[in-house]
């Protein structure tokens, strides 16, 4: 190859290179974070009661308000939840990414009203909710929207004289889990789902009588490759990133949010809402 050649072909691939970079990272920050995905599943277990056969169950997580992610954005996210028609909704934390600096709490809290579910609205914390002295101001909002905020404790959901069961965990990072007082007097041969923020403690959840586990916390890792997965997943997501994991009795889903927090990129982890259709099985 002549001198000349060489050259050329060093500057078109430099070029190239420049290019894919370029168009690779304009489509993490803007594009991918916006492409909302709706994952649809049935859930399907002898504990479900028949009353409770095709009952929706929307799952969304990870929120991180305040962080490349807008008050205009959830409306839109919200509005989308309401036409799914869930008649339970489970939030798995991390709603706003540093609590005491943000300043729309009044407008998030009205869009949180606005979710509809009929047999009741839930949640739990996460990390960031009680990070940046948050504790106190995600209580709030939460209340004040009609959530159930649940710590180390369980809930009967009812219906057509029938009833299941949902606890919910402190956080394990910041907060104070308590396995142990979140099962004191729970029903035995009643369904109960687990809503724990890290997926990763779905080991230690394994023991005790739940029977479905969500989750949050690792955004599918953000930024996955092909063939290689994930490049980095926070603690106490290392092991369960995304989807489904059975672990003996107990089923794990984790749900790869809506928003990012570190990074403002998402790149083949599209943000996702999760429907559950509820089946009773034999």
């Amino acid at each position: 190859m002549k001198r000349r050649d060489f050259f050329k072909t060093i500057f078109s691939l430099f070029v190239k290179g420049a290019f894919l970079s370029t168009a690779g990272y304009m489509y993490a920050k803007y594009v991918e974070p916006q492409q909302l995905k709706v994952r649809r599943y049935d859930v399907v277990h002898p504990l479900i009661p028949k009353s409770f056969d095709g009952c929706r169950l929307l799952q969304f997580s990870d929120v991180h308000l305040g962080y490349h992610y807008s008050v205009d954005h959830f409306q839109r996210v919200v509005k989308r939840m309401n036409d799914l028609d869930p008649h339970v909704i489970c939030f798995t934390g991390d709603l706003l990414d540093e609590p005491n600096q943000y300043e729309h709490v009044d407008a998030i809290t009205s869009l949180l009203t606005q979710l509809h579910a009929p047999l009741g609205k839930f949640c739990i914390y996460g990390n960031h909710d009680h990070g940046g002295y948050g504790t106190d101001i995600y209580k709030r909002m939460m209340t004040a929207s009609g959530f159930r905020l649940l710590v180390n404790e369980w809930v009967t959901i009812e219906r057509g004289h029938e009833r299941m069961t949902i606890a919910g965990l402190d956080d394990f990072m910041l907060g104070k889990p308590n396995f142990a007082k979140t099962v004191q007097q729970l029903p035995k041969e009643t369904y109960t789902i687990a809503l724990i923020h890290e997926p990763d403690l779905v080991t230690q959840a394994s023991v005790y009588p739940f029977h479905l586990q969500l989750s949050g916390h690792s955004h599918g890792g953000q930024i996955q490759l092909p063939w290689i997965g994930p490049l980095v997943t926070p603690p106490l997501a290392k092991q369960y990133v995304e989807g489904f994991y059975d672990i003996g009795q107990l089923t794990l889903y984790v749900n790869r949010g809506l928003g990012t927090t570190r990074m403002p990129f998402r790149f083949l982890t599209p943000p996702e809402l999760t429907l559950f259709t509820l089946k009773a099985g034999s």
